[in-house]
């Protein structure tokens, strides 16, 4: 039974430690729009996302104002479109018309973001998947919600270094044609190993094989709810700390998953997951690096900063598992620099590096995530940062991502601007030092042996 007490706990959560549901997102299977025939297919496509996702920014709405959680984001995730585009697109602009029409649809039905302008290669690539991949830097140029996502590698696979070193150029080029909006296009694309079927969270969702025809998932986000409920257990042990940070995750996983059966309900779509995933934004308040700060470090950076984001992330999941059936996506803590005021602030002391950063990826939920670097980086450098960040997911078995933004005409000690929920980021340095002759090498690294466990 619900007791008056949990109901004002919740009240507070929301209106004075930003909780929030950061994400609705709609899955939709496009497998069933395939067609030969370009203008067919698109046509497909936009038929179908408009008639399931019609009602689903008003459901959101809906839900927000009847139980007072506010529901940041409305978004869809699609199949990966290299396999939907695979018949029609016989060269890269073929596969931008398709990017315009999941555009053109999600203005339609007025969510913030569609994902799944994907490809999925962590052991090869179809020449559909090459296409797509050579089409993305014009494909975010020319669009405003479109997110664009590639699986480089798998615990299972191994790591394409081939695709590893061609989406070095791709991020490249996508910085090159939205310079004039600080490179914000690569803000729109990230790269993964070990990329799950059911993250709802952008720029990397898209609509599993392994999904059924539409299904909802939920992302909750709670940062400020956690740091205050660290306030009152200061310099208590870690059990006592772990105890806390595990029930405030309960607390905040339940929230979404009444959300999410809502709209499930609502909408008349199957519910899928929870994604808990402490997700920071820029307001204060609402920041993993100032958790860290309370479980004791002066900054993020600092010794010991691994270890307090490998307990926070561990709890959070416990908690997270607790409450719901169905936890997945990536679920966890996101240590995205642009997009946590503590995070900006820990680079601008020179407490935070991309190499300390990369170490606490070895622990947390994705990775390296809204990364500004100067805009004369090297293709070969980007690749070489991707190629560790894979590695780090394929040897640990977790999943790993980059969104890295080389902010072309700016350099170490400028800010790039990305607004919203993107925030803001100092440009941080890159390691001087070359890694083309590995870069050129090609071909694949092979999987570890414990990815042959059946």
């Amino acid at each position: 039974m619900i007791q008056i007490s949990e109901v004002v706990e919740t009240n507070e959560m929301i209106t004075k430690e930003n909780l929030d549901v950061r994400t609705i997102t709609l899955g939709i299977s496009l497998l069933d729009c395939v067609s030969d025939n370009l203008e067919q297919l698109n046509k497909n496509i936009y038929e179908k996302i408009t008639r399931l996702a019609k009602d689903l920014v008003a459901t959101g709405e809906y839900i927000g104002k009847s139980y007072g959680v506010p529901i940041v984001n409305k978004r869809i995730s699609v199949t990966p479109v290299s396999i939907v585009g695979a018949s029609a697109c016989k060269k890269p602009e073929d596969f931008v018309s398709i990017a315009k029409t999941l555009d053109r649809a999600a203005k339609t039905v007025g969510v913030n973001f569609i994902g799944g302008y994907s490809a999925l290669v962590s052991k090869a690539m179809t020449s559909a998947e090459s296409l797509l991949i050579d089409s993305i830097p014009e494909a975010l140029s020319v669009t405003e919600k479109v997110c664009s996502s590639v699986n480089l590698g798998s615990t299972k696979t191994g790591i394409n270094m081939d695709a590893v070193v061609k989406m070095g150029k791709i991020i490249k080029k996508t910085a090159e044609l939205t310079k004039d909006n600080d490179s914000i296009g690569c803000a729109k694309l990230v790269v993964f190993c070990n990329a799950p079927d059911d993250n709802p969270f952008m720029a990397g969702a898209f609509h599993g094989v392994t999904e059924g025809d539409a299904v909802i998932n939920v992302g909750v986000s709670g940062p400020g709810v956690v740091l205050h409920a660290l306030e009152s257990v200061k310099g208590k042990d870690f059990g006592t700390l772990c105890e806390t940070i595990k029930k405030t995750a309960f607390k905040i996983t339940r929230v979404g998953q009444l959300v999410a059966l809502e709209a499930s309900k609502m909408l008349g779509i199957p519910f899928g997951i929870v994604d808990l995933s402490l997700a920071p934004t820029p307001a204060v308040g609402d920041s993993i690096a100032d958790i860290l700060k309370s479980i004791g470090l002066e900054q993020p950076g600092a010794p010991g900063t691994t270890a307090a984001l490998a307990l926070l992330n561990d709890q959070v999941k416990k908690g997270g598992v607790m409450a719901s059936s169905y936890v997945g996506g990536l679920s966890g803590a996101f240590i995205p620099v642009s997009e946590d005021r503590g995070m900006i602030e820990a680079v601008e002391q020179g407490a935070l590096s991309i190499e300390k950063l990369e170490a606490m990826t070895c622990v947390c939920s994705v990775g390296l995530d809204m990364i500004a670097v100067p805009g004369s980086t090297s293709e070969s450098s980007i690749a070489g940062i991707i190629a560790d960040e894979m590695a780090i997911g394929m040897v640990n078995a977790k999943t790993t991502a980059v969104r890295l933004i080389p902010v072309i005409g700016k350099d170490v000690g400028d800010m790039a601007e990305f607004g919203g929920l993107l925030g803001y980021a100092p440009i941080m340095p890159v390691n001087r030092f070359s890694c083309e002759a590995m870069m050129s090498r090609g071909g694949r690294i092979p999987a570890p042996i414990h990815s042959f466990k059946n």
